[in-house]
């Protein structure tokens, strides 16, 4: 009598999301408040935040001084001095140069008044000779225009319109004490701030482990070492790479401004600093001030090789800074995505003007590396930081939910160049269908979608037939930018390598593993895995569903010849009855096979059966392959394909490569 189909389980109710809690409530106050002191205390902050950035740059050599043994009193001074000149000089050069311009352009008036006529010339010129033409012609069409024609010639005694009188205004002469308020308010304002940002930055020098230790006190007391570690490192990275961006930039400037000269470009050095400056702001930076030079040397040239020549200038400075010197410093990029590079520059300049465009790009950095070391902030991370948003294994998931398998093909390449077969069968797929069955078990996979995931991942794991399950050579990378990745994420990228192939020939014997997938809708698919990493590593591998082996069915089974059977279910982590009684069935009709049991947790209470503790348990596909492998290596004898298959109407063993599948023998 055949068996009754066993009751699906219920569906898992779903409850509705929760509504916004006090603490949501509470955050979203909290960054109104944040942006709005940021914007009306712009007067107080900037000062600070210069100081806080400044101390970055400086704290490097400082700790150089210190190890010289020169005092930190004294290594603080002299930094701040070297920092302070730095600044006068580049203000001197900057005021120096808008001065010498502003004396020398009366002595370009001629080629700039030239080339406005010329340009009028060809765009509004014409429109306006255009535009001229037509109005006449609609003039002498229009009748109106034809009366008051003949009107002006019966009356040509007609006076024109009287013109009216010209007023002119003269302001009072100034006294000398306004005189001077209006030439030192210009002055004293940068003065004021400069001061201001050194002292701060002095006594951030001077207190920088006790500054830490209260930051740790305010924020991070109940967790000391990920508090510890998190600003230690967010220090040290972000000191190194604003060092490494204000040497690019320096030398970006330097080299624009000997081009320039070259090129005759009046105010080659004012350009220079411009460009430095504005090349901390990421992909626009560079070009805004290549559009100021662009516009002021084909306003002063006398042709159009000036302007050329400082295209060509500023398009070859920029590829080789960003594609060859940046990637040898600190790689390809700055820890933040090209969204967030622009949002930023819109928000910082909105809040603080220029010096928010300029300072976009670092705040921004400091934000995300925040983000990625308290858990309350991880939003900035995941919004303006540049690492992937969903994992490898969330990916694959989202794409067979998408029906999407090429794009998972393409993932997979790219992920197959850094680690071997197996090892993304382990970390992506088999995580990504994880993910998937417990979906399943929530009840929110439809009919429509289980059959769409499945339709993929048979696609994915047909593509990669033809993969071999090498190990893969990675090399080490330098340290990679301040912004990238903490520490936790560099232990990921080490991948171990696949198990070692049995050689079937060499060793002298053959083996089979027969695998049985269980009855979970997606056990189907972990299996066909398995078996494909079971051919790929030299053993024959016959494939069969659970319901071959169910109650009703077991007794039609002949399990003679077998060896080896490797059941592969993603219930294996709950342990449910119907999977406990398989294995005994099993045990007791083929009590000399090595059975193997995937794919359970560590702590799944399936590992505590009898049956499991005297066979093998894995938890990954790379233990079910090491498993088979030693079971086929500890054979006596050879293993034979098992011979139910016979009478399947269409199913095939899969057969190891390179060898003939063996005639299966009648059950």
């Amino acid at each position: 009598m055949p068996q009754a189909p066993a009751p699906r389980r219920p569906p898992a109710k779903i409850l509705p999301p929760e509504a916004p809690g006090v603490r949501a409530l509470a955050s979203l106050v909290t960054g109104v408040v944040i942006i709005c002191a940021l914007y009306f205390g712009r007067a107080v902050m900037i000062p600070i935040i210069l100081a806080i950035l400044l101390s970055f740059l400086l704290a490097p050599f400082v700790d150089f001084l210190r190890r010289l043994r020169f005092g930190q009193v004294p290594s603080v001074i002299v930094a701040v001095f070297i920092a302070l000149s730095v600044l006068t000089a580049v203000g001197a050069l900057i005021g120096a140069q808008v001065a010498q311009l502003a004396g020398d352009l009366p002595k370009y008036q001629v080629a700039v008044e030239r080339k406005i006529d010329s340009v009028q010339r060809v765009t509004v010129g014409r429109a306006d000779e255009f535009l001229g033409r037509a109005s006449r012609a609609l003039k002498r069409l229009s009748p109106a225009a034809r009366e008051q024609e003949q009107k002006n010639e019966d009356n040509p005694a007609a006076s024109p319109i009287d013109q009216p009188m010209p007023v002119e205004v003269h302001e009072p002469t100034p006294t000398p004490l306004e005189l001077a308020q209006r030439f030192l308010s210009p002055v004293i304002s940068p003065l004021e701030t400069t001061g201001i940002v050194l002292v701060v930055a002095v006594f951030i020098l001077l207190q920088r482990e006790d500054l830490r230790d209260r930051l740790i006190r305010l924020f991070g007391s109940r967790d000391l070492h990920r508090a510890t570690t998190a600003m230690d490192e967010a220090a040290r990275r972000l000191s190194r790479y604003f060092l490494a961006q204000l040497g690019i930039n320096v030398g970006v400037g330097i080299i624009i401004a000997i081009g320039l000269a070259i090129i005759g470009v009046p105010g080659a050095l004012l350009f220079g600093v411009m460009t430095a400056l504005l090349r901390f702001v990421p992909y626009v930076g560079t070009w805004i001030a290549a559009i100021v030079a662009v516009v002021f040397a084909a306003a002063v040239g006398p042709g159009w090789a000036m302007l050329v020549w400082t295209v060509v200038l500023f398009g070859v400075t920029d590829i080789l800074a960003g594609q060859v010197v940046e990637p040898l410093l600190y790689g390809h990029s700055t820890g933040l995505s090209p969204f967030a590079v622009i949002v930023a520059a819109i928000f910082w300049s909105w809040i603080w003007g220029p010096i928010g465009l300029v300072l976009s790009t670092p705040l921004t950095l400091c934000l995300v590396i925040l983000g990625r070391h308290v858990d309350r902030l991880e939003f900035l991370d995941v919004l303006f930081g540049d690492r992937p948003a969903l994992t490898p294994a969330e990916n694959f998931y989202q794409r067979l939910l998408a029906n999407d398998p090429d794009e998972a093909l393409v993932q997979a390449e790219t992920l197959l160049k850094e680690r071997s077969l197996i090892a993304y069968y382990d970390e992506v797929a088999l995580q990504g269908l994880r993910y998937a069955h417990n979906d399943v078990l929530r009840g929110v996979v439809t009919a429509d979608q289980l059959r769409r995931i499945n339709e993929s991942a048979l696609d994915i794991i047909e593509g990669l037939e033809d993969a071999d399950d090498t190990a893969v050579t990675i090399e080490r990378k330098d340290e990679p930018p301040a912004s990238l990745d903490s520490p936790d994420d560099e232990s990921a990228l080490a991948h171990e390598t696949p198990p070692a192939r049995f050689d079937a020939q060499k060793e002298g014997h053959t083996a089979s593993v027969l695998c049985i997938a269980g009855r979970s809708e997606l056990d189907d698919l972990a299996a066909t895995i398995a078996v494909q990493l079971f051919r790929k590593h030299g053993l024959y591998a016959d494939l069969a569903g659970y319901e071959r082996f169910s109650r009703g069915r077991f007794g039609e089974v002949d399990l003679a010849g077998v060896t080896i059977i490797c059941v592969v279910s993603f219930d294996a982590a709950e342990s449910p009855p119907y999977l406990r009684n398989l294995l005994r069935r099993l045990h007791q009709r083929a009590s000399s096979a090595e059975l193997i049991v995937g794919l359970v947790f560590p702590e799944s209470p399936l590992q505590g059966e009898v049956l499991v503790r005297t066979s093998s348990a894995a938890v990954s596909f790379r233990e079910l392959v090491e498993a088979c492998v030693a079971a086929a290596r500890r054979q006596s004898g050879d293993g034979v394909p098992w011979a139910g298959l016979a009478d399947t109407g269409g199913e095939t063993a899969l057969s190891g490569p390179g060898e003939d599948v063996p005639e299966l023998r009648d059950a």
